[in-house]
């Protein structure tokens, strides 16, 4: 892809928020498209990521990784296509999954690319979603903490959100009975009939708990944790003995909301039912694990065996509304913005 201006459009972090998310902590500037020296390339973004972890990033205080910094771009993994190269082990042409965050151009020397696209792939998107972050995300809690079983239930929050739609396929494949919770009918509608779960609860009924045990008759053996608040408080009771809790997110305590309160009959069950609840950020596990994901990803795709719904954007100006938006739960599918 040819470069056909200079004008490099970026939206940077213009304060650091607190309570809900608004459009007004970003701002767009515009720079100069940077020149690669030896050792770099130019990446031109085609497609952005949009995720729930953004919104910790742009927090003031500490956290997993260091906080974006006023007036720096905003992070977020890219599919991006190289336009110029000084770096031995790329050439123009070339697309990849990176993270060159929320602009159109930027520089990189290799170390923040996960892995080569095929060019030619008919869904370059995917590299941010059911192959990327989310997908492995969903991959990793579910196969090496959830440790699946057959005949076991599995639940997810967040059913036909980026994570929650691959890990409930997944399970699902796995022979296990397959439970989502997902926000309205057409969503649950969705995961039934598209993504193939057993059974999937509106988390705005008016009884959750009882709708939930009522597909949930057996228990939970595996809840896969993205969402926390009233949904956690629905989940903990249902589950059974030795159950497992990988914890990837926490997405209605992000905007300062969804506070459970008392924690002690989490400490109680934990106790009792012997459960195994472990948080992972699935950045550490890249690159060891990430390129036998993705072969192994890429195969259930060829097979049709995992079904895919995306939520696009159709331009950078867009980016902040979305995520917004995403926060508020009103994305159905990955979110992806398209750049260029």
């Amino acid at each position: 892809m040819p470069q056909t201006t200079t004008t490099n459009r970026r939206i940077v972090l213009a304060e650091h928020p607190t309570g809900e998310l608004t459009a007004k902590t970003f701002r767009m500037e515009q720079a100069e498209i940077p020149q690669p020296v030896a050792g770099q390339m130019l990446l031109r973004t085609l497609w952005l990521s949009l995720d729930p972890y953004m919104r910790v990033r742009i927090n003031a205080g500490p956290s997993y990784r260091d906080p974006v910094a006023l007036g720096s771009a905003m992070v977020g993994g890219t599919i991006s296509q190289v336009v110029e190269s000084r770096h031995p082990g790329y050439q123009a042409g070339d697309l990849v999954i990176g993270y060159s965050g929320w602009q159109d151009y930027a520089l990189s020397d290799g170390n923040n690319i996960d892995i080569k696209l095929d060019p030619a792939m008919a869904h370059p998107s995917w590299g941010l979603g059911v192959l990327g972050m989310p997908g492995f995300t969903a991959w990793h809690g579910l196969v090496n903490i959830g440790e699946p079983k057959a005949g076991e239930t599995f639940v997810t929050a967040a059913a036909t959100g980026a994570v929650g739609q691959i890990a409930g396929q997944l399970a699902k494949a796995r022979g296990l009975r397959t439970v989502g919770i997902a926000g309205g009918a057409d969503k649950c509608r969705y995961a039934v009939e598209a993504l193939g779960f057993d059974a999937c609860v509106d988390h705005r009924a008016a009884d959750l708990p009882g709708e939930l045990q009522k597909a949930c008759l057996g228990g939970i053996d595996i809840y896969f944790e993205n969402v926390g608040g009233a949904v956690f408080d629905a989940v903990l009771p249902l589950l059974n003995p030795h159950a497992r809790m990988p914890v990837c997110g926490l997405i209605a305590h992000y905007n300062g909301g969804g506070a459970s309160g008392d924690r002690l009959p989490l400490m109680f069950a934990t106790l009792l039912k012997r459960l195994k609840m472990q948080g992972f950020i699935i950045y550490d596990h890249y690159p060891s694990h990430y390129a036998d994901f993705f072969q192994a990803m890429s195969g259930l795709l060829a097979q049709g065996a995992i079904q895919v719904r995306e939520d696009v954007i159709g331009s950078l100006e867009e980016a902040p509304e979305g995520l917004v938006s995403l926060l508020a739960g009103r994305n159905f599918g990955k979110v992806v913005v398209k750049v260029a």
